[in-house]
């Protein structure tokens, strides 16, 4: 496989030389005003927290994936009719570049997903992606989408799969290692109050997050990548906890309407692209991304409290991460944990802690 990354390591230009604290001060929301001490001296997983009251976690097992799909969705069907009047849906699946299909979100997800929607929206529904890989011959997001045998969706139900790297971009900022304000392209569509974005993934360990779950699935395939500059990978370069930092910014900017995670065969090791299957039998779907996402670990038997953006996440009240507040339809999903295995260089994912 050929591979073409553009990476800007300098990257400088749009750096704005202002004190650090007053510029984070004006990207945090509210109850997360303590978060930047986390890139010097105290940890936001000690901050005070904001509790963002009850939510809802529809939870269903089996062993068809787009039937489970479908039926995780169809308790949260109100809910959703009223998200989604007068907007755009966009669906962002995880096609993370690597020609093993066990690394992205399987198109029967998404065919569960369609079906769903099919009697409650009538416009054509767009699948956007934004994927890190470049070819020589053609848009990486294309080629994954010819990988992972997307095209045929379009035949079947009003879709159309579109390049988000082909679009339009907004700047918003993060930190730099050095605590510096750092520029990050984001992919317009996944910031526009108009769009209604679903993000659909399997779940998967990671090797920098610890989890790929529905959060990082839409928050790390937001940043715009083209000839010029990835900015993928410059969310990436401020290391293992100004990255975790990053990502909790960018969640207060880009979050994700309906969360749906495919469990029926998921991935553990190193993901999220060399990893190994697990076969478990589960899918979820929640309107509180952070719900699912918590719901994810559980499942995986992941401690919620080892994945830094989620914990800032819950934290800061952008969704609801304890357990006890959050609403189950469906069976006891304790009965269903399997403990997955970690990435390989797990502790030092861990190093956002310290």
């Amino acid at each position: 496989m050929i591979e073409r990354i553009f990476l800007d390591e300098v990257s400088d230009i749009m750096r704005i030389r202002q004190d650090r604290r007053s510029f984070m001060g004006k990207l945090i929301l509210g109850g997360a005003g303590a978060a930047f001490s986390s890139l010097t001296s105290v940890g936001l997983s000690h901050a005070a927290t904001a509790d963002p009251g009850m939510s809802t976690v529809s939870f269903v097992t089996g062993k068809d994936r787009r039937d489970m799909v479908y039926q995780a969705l169809k308790p949260l069907e109100n809910d959703i009719k009223r998200g989604i009047r007068g907007k755009q849906i966009i669906i962002k699946p995880n096609l993370v570049g690597n020609e093993q299909l066990l690394c992205a979100t399987h198109p029967d997800a998404i065919r569960g997903l369609l079906d769903f929607l099919k009697p409650i929206y009538k416009k054509q529904v767009i699948i956007g992606e934004s994927t890190g890989r470049r070819y020589p011959d053609m848009a990486g997001t294309l080629k994954h989408y010819t990988i992972y045998n997307y095209y045929p969706l379009e035949k079947e139900y009003n879709v159309k799969l579109i390049d988000l790297n082909a679009g339009s971009y907004r700047v918003e900022w993060v930190a730099s290692k050095e605590g510096h304000p750092l520029d990050i392209r984001i992919c317009s569509p996944l910031m526009d109050p108009d769009n209604y974005i679903i993000s659909i993934c399997r779940l998967k360990t990671h090797n920098t997050l610890v989890v790929t779950l529905t959060a990082k699935n839409l928050l790390l395939g937001a940043p715009f990548v083209d000839g010029t500059r990835h900015d993928k990978s410059r969310l990436h370069s401020p290391g293992i906890r100004g990255m975790n930092f990053g990502v909790f910014l960018l969640a207060q900017k880009v979050q994700p309407s309906l969360a749906i995670l495919d469990g029926l065969e998921g991935m553990e090791g190193n993901g999220p692209t060399a990893g190994t299957p697990v076969e478990h039998g589960v899918a979820l779907a929640s309107t509180d991304f952070i719900a699912a996402d918590r719901m994810g670990c559980l499942l995986m038997d992941v401690n919620f409290s080892d994945c830094g953006y989620l914990t800032y996440c819950a934290n800061a009240g952008i969704g609801q991460g304890d357990i006890s507040k959050i609403k189950i339809i469906g069976p006891d999903p304790s009965n269903y944990i399997k403990k997955y295995k970690p990435h390989e260089n797990i502790q030092k994912q861990l190093e956002w802690k310290d």
